[in-house]
């Protein structure tokens, strides 16, 4: 086989590499250059899906930023995912719910329940249901991570930190962390190569997971490659690979802004609410001394009680719905990045021994080793399996955004509407005391 004849790899059941239509393919013209294996970042600017120049110097507003994520309707058919399945066509199904805590002279941890529903062969049973802990989902990421290596792997939410979270056995750390295994779980399950790793099976079905030989046995994908590389550089990573890498950066920076100002936002809330509650109080405690004035006093204290009760469920909405999606693309950028990262590694290896073929041919004329043409599918698996995920996470990532900010709308909607309802009533209710006053005078 030559080295140098294009060819196409069915690359785990996706679309050839040149049938694909690739969401940054308008920026392949203006991107372009030499990058070191490393990842270095490119000089040029960024820019989001749309080929729209984005200002890295100084943090965009929330609106401009969700404007620019494409977040609008019509494009929402242009970035179907291909590969997405149905429900009617799906026969995976995965829940992850029921928390429980497990105490023991050693340690406590807490378990969820998995729940699989399946009709593929692969699998003994119809239905399993088993308990797992947070370290068995570490391993089955990182059993992905190895196995699945031109893949991009969802991410597990992180074991110990999480923003706003003191207690990781509180109710509300554990009912976050659930949702996000949940989601990895259901993500993992919907992936058409994913979901049929021999991992995942024993993950769903096994009563005891063998973690420790896994882990012994675990060689981490990329590192053999990376010595294999050297030295090397790229000479000349594809166009649309270097616009995800600047993609993912000028995202990135967007998501810990919002992040930033979300967290000072819940916190300004959380002190007003402890004012709001104790002038409220002021209006109750004054009753005992006002007998006249005790309906207008218990009204106001009614209302602000109300409005205290709406602003406690919009920050719950914020700290629980919305900052934990923020959190977990925050994780699937650096996902991205490692596979970005194992894809210029690849590519170096691939370049190097092709180079050194090529010099030993040319001094007595030995044929093109076979490791170089190995090299060279892996390159192209990696270029077609990269591109249909990233087709995929595009699609994902624009419905869960969707759903994020109708979901923040509706409830502020809710926030301002109870306010409001708080505050007419007392309207209602002093006009209805000062008829009464107008009667008795009039008497």
């Amino acid at each position: 086989m030559s080295v140098g004849a294009p060819r196409v790899l069915a690359s785990s059941g996706q679309k050839p590499i040149t049938e694909i239509l690739h969401p940054l393919s308008a920026a392949e013209d203006q991107l372009s250059g030499t990058v070191s294996v490393g990842g270095d970042k490119s000089t040029q600017e960024a820019g989001l899906t749309n080929g729209t120049p984005v200002e890295t110097s100084s943090p965009a507003s929330t609106s401009s930023l969700f404007n620019r994520l494409q977040l609008d309707d019509d494009l929402e058919a242009d970035v179907r995912d291909p590969y997405a399945e149905t429900t009617e066509t799906r026969d995976l199904f995965v829940t992850v719910d029921d928390p429980k805590k497990h105490v023991s002279t050693m340690e406590t941890y807490i378990t969820y329940r998995v729940s699989t529903k399946t009709s593929r062969v692969e699998f003994d049973l119809p239905d399993y249901c088993l308990r797992r802990r947070y370290q068995d989902f570490d391993w089955l990421r990182i059993k992905l991570e190895d196995s699945q290596p031109t893949h991009l792997i969802p991410p597990l939410p992180e074991k110990f930190v999480m923003k706003g979270v003191v207690d990781r056995f509180s109710e509300e750390f554990v009912e976050t962390r659930m949702k996000a295994l949940d989601k990895f779980l259901k993500r993992v399950s919907d992936h058409p190569v994913l979901s049929f790793n021999p991992h995942l099976n024993t993950f769903l079905t096994a009563k005891d997971l063998n973690k420790r030989q896994g882990l012994a046995l675990l060689t981490k994908v990329g590192e053999s490659v990376k010595h294999a590389a050297g030295g090397y550089k790229l000479r000349a990573r594809p166009a649309e690979f270097c616009a995800m890498g600047e993609y993912l950066d000028t995202f990135n920076q967007k998501l810990g802004t919002i992040d930033r100002i979300a967290q000072r936002i819940l916190k300004e809330q959380s002190e007003y609410l402890t004012e709001l509650r104790e002038y409220g109080t002021v209006y109750s405690s004054w009753v005992g001394s006002e007998e006249e004035l005790r309906r207008p006093l218990e009204g106001v204290s009614g209302s602000v009680t109300s409005c205290c009760g709406a602003l406690e469920d919009l920050g719950e909405g914020m700290s629980q719905d919305f900052l934990p999606v923020l959190r977990e693309y925050v994780l699937y950028v650096e996902s991205m990045k490692n596979v970005l990262r194992k894809r210029d590694q690849s590519q170096a290896e691939y370049e190097g021994r092709l180079e050194a073929a090529i010099i030993r041919k040319q001094e007595d004329r030995t044929p093109m080793p076979v490791e170089v043409e190995k090299c060279q599918d892996k390159v192209e698996c990696f270029n077609a399996d990269l591109k249909a995920d990233w087709e995929r996470w595009q699609s994902n990532k624009r419905q869960d955004f969707k759903q994020l900010l109708t979901g923040m709308a509706d409830k502020n909607v809710n926030h301002y509407e109870k306010c409001q309802a708080a505050w007419e009533s007392l309207i209602t209710l002093l006009q209805d005391k000062q008829t009464e006053d107008k009667t008795s005078e009039s008497n």
